[in-house]
C-alpha cells in the first residue's frame, strides 16, 4: 500500500467538505461558528489590551521624562550662620557646568522651587514656581520644544510660561497678569504679611500630563530669586540625560561631580514604584486575558466532538479504504486549526484597526456617553494612549494558535483511534 506525504491534497480536501456543514448537520456549523467567533473576539480584546497598556505606559514616561528632570541634584542641608538648616546651592553656576561635563549628560539648569497661591480676579489655585532660565526653559522637549502652546516663548524673559489646566483653573489666558501669592514674606510687628507680585502670562503650555499642567508655572530665574528671598544662590539643579532607563549608572559620577554634599534624585526613584504597579497589573490582566483564548479555544473542542460524532461512519468507511489513523487524525487537525487561524487573523485585524483608529472610535463612545467618559484629573493624561508594538501583536498571535493547535488534538486523536468495525457495526 503507497504512504500518502502529511497533508496531502486529499486530506484538505475531506477536510474542507467537513467544515462546509450540510443543512442536517447544523448543529456542528452552529459550534463552528461559535468557536470562530470566540476566538476572534478573544485575540481582539488581547491585542486591544496590549496596546493600550503599551501606549499607556509610553505616554506616561514620556510626558515624564519632557517635562520632569532625569535627575534631581541638590545638596544635604547644613547650619547657616543664622541657626538655620540650609540646603541652598551657592555655587550652582560652577556646580551645573561640572555636571555637564559628565558623560552621558545632556543638560544641567539650576532651578528655584517654591509653592505659592495663583490669583486671577476670584479665581485661585496653588501652583508650583519653577524659575529657571530663558535658555534652560527651551530645552525642555514638553514645554519650550511643545507644539500644543498658545503665546510666545521668546517673551518668556517679560513674563512667566503657566500650565494649561492652571490655566483653565482660573481662567487666565495669553496677556492676562496673575498674582503670585506666597505666605513667606515679610515679618513685621504684626506677624508675616504675604508676598505678593504680579506676572504677565506670556506663554501657555501643555505636557500631556494633567498633574504637572494643572501646577506647574515658570518663572525667569531672577525673577525667582528676588520672590523667594534666595538671591546668589539655587535650590537644586534639574539634570537630564541620554539613556533615563540607564540613569542609575550615572549616579556615583554625579555625585562626584556635585561635590561632598551632593544628594541625588532619580526619575526611578520618584516613578519607579508606579512603573513596576504598572508592569505587574500587565502581566496579571496578560494572564487573565489568555485565559479568555484558553476558553474560546475550548469551544473548538466542543465543535470537532460533535464533528467525529456525526462522521463516525464517514470515518469507518475511509479506514475500510486504506486511510491510516494519521490521515484521519490530520483530516480533524486541519478542522480544528483552520477554526482556530481563522478567529485569530480576524481578531489580529480587528485588534490593529482599533489601536489605530482608537481617537475616534473614543470619540464617538465620548460622545454617545454624552461626555465626561475620560478625566484627566484621574487618569493623568488627556487621552486614551494605544501603540501597537509587532512583539504584542505576535505574542497574541501565538498564544492564540498555539492553544488552538493543542486542544485540536485530542478530539482528531479520538476521531483516529476509532474502530471502523464498531464505526460500521449498525449501519
Amino acid at each position: 500500500m503507497a504512504v500518502t506525504a502529511p497533508f496531502s491534497r486529499f486530506e484538505w480536501m475531506i477536510a474542507w467538505r467537513y467544515l462546509r456543514a450540510r443543512r442536517a448537520e447544523g448543529g456542528v456549523s452552529v459550534m463552528t461558528w461559535i468557536s470562530l467567533i470566540g476566538v476572534t473576539l478573544a485575540v481582539f480584546a488581547l491585542i486591544a489590551t496590549l496596546a493600550v497598556r503599551s501606549g499607556f505606559r509610553t505616554e506616561l514616561v514620556s510626558a515624564t521624562l519632557g517635562a520632569n528632570a532625569h535627575v534631581t541634584v541638590y545638596q544635604s542641608a547644613e547650619v547657616s550662620a543664622r541657626g538655620k538648616l540650609d540646603r541652598n546651592i551657592e555655587d550652582f553656576n560652577a556646580m551645573a557646568e561640572r555636571l555637564r561635563q559628565v558623560e552621558g549628560v545632556t543638560r544641567a539648569a539650576p532651578l528655584i522651587k517654591g509653592q505659592v497661591m495663583a490669583n486671577l480676579r476670584s479665581r485661585n489655585a496653588g501652583v508650583e514656581i519653577f524659575g529657571i532660565t530663558h535658555e534652560n526653559l527651551l530645552t525642555i522637549p514638553r514645554v519650550g520644544q511643545s507644539e500644543n502652546t498658545l503665546g510666545d516663548v521668546a517673551r518668556f524673559p517679560e513674563g512667566i510660561a503657566i500650565g494649561s489646566g492652571v490655566a483653565r483653573e482660573i481662567g487666565a489666558s495669553v496677556g492676562d497678569r496673575i498674582k503670585l501669592i506666597s505666605p513667606n514674606g515679610v515679618k513685621t510687628a504684626f506677624g508675616t504679611s504675604p508676598r505678593v507680585k504680579s506676572f504677565e502670562v506670556v506663554y501657555i503650555f501643555s505636557t500631556g500630563r494633567y498633574p504637572i499642567d494643572r501646577t506647574r508655572v515658570y518663572v525667569p530665574f531672577s525673577e525667582a530669586q528676588s520672590f523667594f528671598n534666595a538671591e546668589g544662590v539655587a535650590h537644586e539643579i534639574e539634570v537630564m540625560v541620554e539613556d533615563p532607563d540607564a540613569v542609575e549608572t550615572l549616579a556615583l559620577d554625579l555625585i562626584k561631580a556635585g561635590g561632598a554634599r551632593t544628594l541625588i534624585w532619580t526619575w526611578l526613584d520618584a516613578s519607579g514604584g508606579y512603573l513596576r504597579a504598572l508592569e505587574i497589573e500587565d502581566n496579571v490582566m496578560f494572564i487573565i486575558l489568555a485565559i479568555l483564548v484558553l476558553v474560546a479555544s475550548m469551544n473548538i473542542i466542543s465543535g470537532l466532538i460533535m464533528l467525529v460524532k456525526n462522521k463516525g461512519k464517514d470515518i469507518g468507511i475511509l479506514r475500510t479504504m486504506g486511510l491510516t489513523e494519521g490521515a484521519v487524525l490530520r483530516v480533524f487537525f486541519i478542522c480544528g486549526a483552520f477554526t482556530g487561524v481563522i478567529g485569530t487573523a480576524l481578531g489580529v485585524i480587528l485588534g490593529c484597526l482599533f489601536a489605530i483608529y482608537i481617537d475616534p472610535i473614543f470619540s464617538f463612545v465620548n460622545y454617545v456617553a454624552g461626555g465626561g467618559v475620560w478625566d484627566p484629573a484621574v487618569r493623568g493624561i488627556y487621552h486614551l494612549p494605544a501603540e501597537l508594538r509587532l512583539e504584542d501583536v505576535l505574542k497574541a498571535v501565538s498564544l492564540s494558535l498555539g492553544l488552538s493547535f493543542i486542544v485540536t488534538i485530542f478530539p482528531a486523536r479520538r476521531a483516529a483511534r476509532m474502530n471502523p468495525v464498531e464505526a460500521l457495526r449498525y449501519e
